[in-house]
């Protein structure tokens, strides 16, 4: 049994799966739309929003840490000088997943895995409705004895 060991497999060791998560992810950056999977491109969204968020930090450590991922340095300076600026007000959301048809050769669901690139606009937050005040508890209990009485009468 699988209990809590997150992630899909996709029929890879884990080494394997990690150096192909690691080409996706700078194909998708470098690209900023590619073709796959609807499994393999629900795991990229995973590591690409996360590449993205640190991105959107910006200092030394944050730049290492893309790196560790993402070995090309071209992608990384693009990452962090255009794509980062772009979804600087964006809580999250940065990619979207468009399904396709079935691939011809194994019948596999495909998928367009890109990022957003319309602006973001902030819904306005609700007010805080304003809570009921509640009756002292003497006047509680005052209520409830009265109503006790009257059904025994």
């Amino acid at each position: 049994m699988r209990h809590n060991k997150s992630g899909r497999r996709l029929g890879r060791n884990s080494s394997h799966r990690s150096a192909m998560m690691r080409n996706m992810v700078t194909s998708l950056l470098e690209h900023e739309k590619i073709t796959t999977t609807d499994c393999r491109a629900k795991e990229l969204r995973k590591v690409a929003e996360k590449m993205i968020t640190l991105g959107k930090r910006g200092d030394l450590h944050a730049r290492r840490q893309v790196l560790q991922v993402v070995r090309d340095s071209k992608v990384v300076a693009k990452l962090f000088d255009r794509l980062a600026p772009r979804y600087q007000d964006r809580p999250g959301g940065y990619t979207r997943i468009i399904k396709l048809s079935n691939r011809l050769g194994d019948n596999a669901s495909q998928s367009i895995i890109e990022l957003v690139e319309e602006g973001f606009t902030p819904r306005p937050r609700k007010q805080a409705a304003a809570a009921p005040v509640a009756a002292p508890v003497s006047e509680v209990a005052a209520d409830v004895a009265d109503e006790a009485a009257e059904e025994q009468v």
